[in-house]
């Protein structure tokens, strides 16, 4: 069975991860890989969703459009041009990091990642408390690969965190249980 992307994005309110999901239902749609979040008070949504054979991206867009439109979403479609499943090879390890908001510390520590081969499978960022003094979570899920060197990585976050000032931790993520 084919897969399409789904994205929707709008003010957030209750009822939208009912809404979308039931247009997906009513159309054949099964969820495979999804990502549902608020960010700055919206609701943003990214599926992978297996689709019918006869059921296309256009014609689901054109479903959710005319069945979700009232929430004020944003919505898009697209096929997915299937390719291996296989995930990245290597090792599941964990960064954090908690500090002074600033701007660039995203780029800097996803640069310093890329630089040792490490492929980031999942980012998140949060500001945490109120007014000049609020702070910056970053949380990645990443795997590096098995030639990459886990010591000298952390070694240079290390560097990187001095001169951000902030704190950054990397671990293993042994976490394969839900």
């Amino acid at each position: 069975m084919p897969h399409v992307a789904v994205t929707a994005f709008g003010a957030d309110r209750p009822g939208i991860i009912a809404a979308v999901t039931g247009v997906l239902m009513r159309h054949g749609g099964n969820l495979q890989d999804t990502a549902m979040t608020q960010l700055g008070g919206h609701f943003a949504m990214m599926l992978v969703v297996e689709v019918p054979d006869a059921e296309s991206a256009e014609t689901l867009e054109a479903a959710l459009v005319a069945e979700v439109g009232a929430l004020g979403l944003t919505v898009a479609v697209r096929p997915i041009i299937e390719t291996a499943h296989d995930t990245a090879v290597g090792t599941p390890w964990a960064v954090s990091l908690y500090g002074a908001d600033r701007p660039g510390i995203v780029h800097r520590v996803s640069q310093k990642l890329a630089d040792h081969g490490a492929n980031i499978v999942d980012l998140s960022t949060r500001v945490v408390g109120g007014g000049p003094e609020h702070s910056y979570v970053l949380l990645l899920e990443l795997v590096l690969p098995p030639n990459a060197d886990a010591d000298r990585l952390a070694a240079e976050l290390q560097a990187l965190a001095t001169e951000l000032g902030v704190e950054i931790h990397l671990r293993p993520d042994d976490a394969d249980i839900l």
